[in-house]
């Protein structure tokens, strides 16, 4: 059995960490093209050039639009190779992250320095850039030559945004152990072309039980907006731990219903982490769990406030039209659905889906 397990080269955790910047990427470049929004330009923007003006860098701060489109990611070349510069800091959300991290690939594998301002997905720590048309469509899944250099996750700056993207990220997070779990048992190849390692398990299944005996209390500290020891730790699963659990446990049906729920335009408003924490209730269908894990998932879900049902996703009017399209997708023979047993058909996840939503449902 072959292996792969992927990381980024240094992760960073802490409150206040964004000041200690300069401290970190002394020897990486000397002049950075800093991608993200103008509204954490305005935000944050400063505090990043104080801190590598610590250090002796310069720093050009691009504008970020919104999309990670080819368009914004040539544009952003352009602006780095106009500036001279040697190594890319990506700030904000998943887009702007990915936005970076495609720039530093396409630049021929700059530094990349990732400082997500959301733990809304597991996505910061992956050499993994989701590329997307104006439509807001995948047109492409782009691999780094390595995972980011540097991960640095400020948690003040993570317990000043609004909870529901801390619940998106736990919901993303939730499924990772689960899906490395069919990933083991199947023999699947994971995304670090290797088979699911028994530290990555160990990795996904710690994310899990972290999340369940800490989530509630994490999302009282967001709610205030104080750093605690259990927001901390649920930080560093959503982001770390899930982030290495899935790129070398391996993803399965959880990420593929999510992917096929792009097909029903009710749930067009869900995020990513929603969409996934439904679609563990629908893999835990087709695995036929245990009354008593499906218990704990579920009650799960609902303490924190994930969907638990198709109507929690906004999908209030149930077009079986629309969901067996969905179920096609997800079971699709490049789907990650494959990697329960490879011959399920769509016909099965049509029936999970609607099994999970029937039993997930609020009476």
């Amino acid at each position: 059995m072959t292996i792969g397990i992927k990381a980024p080269g240094y992760y960073i955790q802490g409150a206040g960490e964004l000041d200690r910047l300069g401290n970190y990427i002394k020897k990486i470049g000397t002049s950075f093209l800093v991608i993200g929004s103008a509204n954490n330009k305005k935000r944050i923007g400063d505090r990043i050039a104080v801190s590598l003006k610590s250090a002796d860098k310069t720093m050009f701060y691009w504008e970020f639009g919104g999309q990670c489109s080819k368009q914004a990611i040539a544009d952003a070349v352009t602006a780095a190779q106009k500036q001279g510069c040697d190594a890319i800091i990506g700030v904000g959300g998943g887009k702007a992250l990915d936005t970076a991290k495609a720039v530093a690939t396409n630049m021929g594998g700059l530094p990349a320095i990732i400082i997500p301002t959301i733990a809304s997905n597991d996505a910061p720590c992956s050499s993994v850039a989701v590329i997307y048309n104006d439509d807001d469509v995948v047109v492409k899944a782009l691999m780094m030559h390595r995972n980011p250099d540097i991960v640095l996750v400020d948690t003040n700056l993570i317990v000043q945004a609004p909870k529901q993207y801390l619940i998106a990220g736990m919901g993303d997070a939730l499924a990772t152990y689960f899906e490395a779990r069919a990933c083991r048992r199947s023999g699947a190849k994971t995304m670090s072309r290797g088979q699911c390692s028994m530290t990555a398990l160990a990795l996904a299944e710690l994310c899990y039980k972290t999340l369940l005996r800490n989530s509630v209390n994490a999302l009282t500290a967001v709610e205030h907006h104080v750093v605690t020891p259990a927001l901390e730790v649920v930080v560093e699963a959503c982001v770390y731990l899930s982030g290495v659990g899935f790129e070398s446990g391996g993803l399965a049906a959880a990420h593929a219903v999510n992917d096929g729920l792009a097909h029903v335009p009710q749930a067009s408003k869900a995020s990513h982490g929603e969409k996934v924490a439904f679609g563990l209730l629908v893999q835990l269908q087709l695995e036929h769990a245990p009354q008593e894990e499906w218990d704990t998932v579920l009650a799960y879900i609902r303490t924190v406030d994930l969907p638990s049902c198709l109507a929690d996703l906004g999908i209030t009017e149930v077009k079986e039209a629309e969901i067996r399209k969905a179920a096609e997708a997800a079971a699709a023979p490049a789907q990650f659905t494959k990697n329960i047993r490879p011959d399920i058909t769509a016909e099965e996840v049509y029936n999970a889906i609607m099994a999970a939503d029937a039993a997930g449902g609020h009476t």
